[in-house]
């Protein structure tokens, strides 16, 4: 498996508004299309990556590990599938999505979470 590029960074946020504020009214970023997923959020473009606001109350407290909430970072890859049977080859633990989303999630040694990510087209 080669990561191929970043795609997004993911930050779990406790006031979805004030946060949205922030990253477009500070920091300039537009808002970009995003699927409902089930979890309040907002999606920004920064370059050729994405900013991924996720509304979660515990934020302040660290949300639990190895989850879509918690603050990761995510590569793309080019076939999500085969990357998931190798990493359960070789031990390494991970959570997965809903397949229609292409997405899963596994820790590095120190505990930051990795998203894998097979982006829609």
């Amino acid at each position: 498996m080669i990561a191929r590029s970043v795609h997004h960074v993911s930050f779990a946020v406790s006031d979805l508004e004030r946060s949205m504020a922030f990253y477009e009214g500070v920091l300039g970023l537009e808002r970009v299309e995003r699927p409902d997923i089930g979890i309040p959020g907002v999606w920004f473009g920064a370059g050729g990556a994405e900013i991924h606001l996720i509304a979660h109350a515990e934020s302040a407290g660290g949300p639990a590990k190895k989850s879509p909430v918690s603050n990761h970072c995510a590569f793309a890859v080019d076939d999500l599938e085969e990357v998931m049977e190798d990493l359960e080859a070789i031990g390494i633990d991970l959570l997965a999505s809903n397949p229609d989303f292409g997405q899963c999630w596994v820790e590095d040694p120190d505990g930051n979470v990795i998203e894998l990510i097979a982006p829609q087209s």
